[in-house]
């Protein structure tokens, strides 16, 4: 590679950014656990250090690493993706109107439709993989945001981001997608359009189970940006220094985890598409999956690693199976390297659009054929 050519993604995400440090020349960069910072003689902060709530050089490198991911302009991390979310929609004024899709993270979706409605939002919800629905919910000159989340948890729903993003820009309204399922090794939705991309990080770019956090990354820094950036340190949504240092942490093998369950997820799911005791598979990279053609259009190098399946007996069956896994852990969260199963709609509720017969797959990082014969022998059992 010539010094003109930029390292590829993996390579930044592998290195966080080649980091080295300057004095010790360490390869990690350090935990900075301080709260406040010196202010010069002259009483300027020429360091552009004041206060830990949003100042920690800990964000630094994590940021850095997660916009150049995503190709934005800037990144911030926050204390959980609930608190990235909220902030898009914080941002707005009261009376603003928001799309948002009718399948997407439920703890969301309910904070839409309580806290942000009681607030002054108006907030519709559609199919948002129909173009014509869309289309049909947007207000030009009152929407101001369209929210996708894609593939939308729990039944793994394709939006095509580019067509939505000319239908939202079109009535002056703004494009965020939650990407938390797809991650920048799968989809870099700011490419296709977007104007702001969502994580809980969490999930996938934690990777590990033991970080809550969540992280925006902006197309450009404008007014908006510049609120929600103003929201984070006003409202407190900061992430912990010792949290933002294992998330850079968990970035570093980013790619090839992603990949991994990817290639994980597909096994599974083409294994259990004619399973007798399987009323249906839902997986974006399956062929006869509705979403299929979008996803291999914004979607390179996989589909992700979550599925979900329909367990013929309904939620009584689905629930038993799950009962009965021993390699898979009965767990709510994804993107980990254990491989999780829930069912979904228990987790979520009266109320959830979540199939009663469904149950939630995470794919992990074992042996794929230790995870097809546990989930085999939990449906055999009856």
């Amino acid at each position: 590679m010539s010094q003109s050519e930029k390292p590829r993604p993996e390579t930044l995400a592998a290195q966080a950014m080649g980091y080295v440090d300057a004095e010790t020349k360490a390869i990690i960069p350090p935990l900075h656990t301080a709260t406040t910072f010196i202010r010069d003689p002259d009483n300027q902060y020429r360091s552009g250090r004041v206060y830990g709530r949003d100042d920690n050089p800990t964000y630094d490198q994590a940021e850095a690493l997660l916009a150049a991911l995503e190709g934005g302009s800037e990144a911030l991390v926050f204390a959980s993706g609930m608190a990235a979310a909220t902030a898009t929609f914080q941002a707005l004024a009261p009376g603003d109107h928001v799309v948002a899709p009718k399948v997407m993270y439920w703890a969301l979706r309910n904070w839409l439709l309580d806290f942000a409605q009681r607030w002054g939002l108006a907030v519709e919800l559609v199919d948002m993989d129909r173009l014509d629905a869309v289309r049909a919910a947007v207000r030009p000159g009152r929407t101001k945001l369209v929210w996708i989340e894609t593939p939308a948890n729990p039944t793994w729903v394709v939006t095509d981001i580019a067509a939505v993003a000319e239908i939202a820009h079109a009535a002056g309204a703004r494009l965020a997608i939650d990407s938390t399922a797809a991650t920048p090794v799968l989809t870099r939705p700011l490419a296709l359009g977007a104007d702001i991309v969502m994580h809980s990080a969490t999930k996938y770019l934690n990777g590990h189970s033991d970080v809550v956090a969540g992280a925006l990354i902006a197309r450009a820094k404008d007014d908006y940006w510049a609120r929600v950036t103003a929201l984070r340190a006003q409202l407190g949504a900061v992430l912990g220094p010792f949290e933002a240092w294992l998330l850079l942490r968990g970035m570093r093998t980013l790619f090839p985890r992603v990949e991994a369950a990817s290639r994980g997820a597909l096994a599974i799911a083409a294994h259990f598409v004619d399973h007798p005791q399987v009323a249906a598979v839902l997986y974006p990279g399956l062929g006869n999956d509705p979403g299929h053609a979008v996803a291999r259009k914004q979607m390179q190098g996989g589909f992700g690693g979550m599925l979900s399946i329909r367990v013929k007996g309904g939620a009584a069956a689905a629930i038993a199976a799950a009962a009965r896994v021993k390699i898979w852990k009965r767990a709510t969260s994804l993107g980990g390297v254990e491989s999780l199963v829930e069912h979904r709609a228990s987790v979520e509720g009266p109320g959830s659009p979540a199939p009663p017969d469904l149950l939630r797959l995470s794919v992990g990082l074992e042996h794929v054929g230790d995870l097809i014969g546990d989930l085999e022998a939990a449906l055999a059992a009856r």
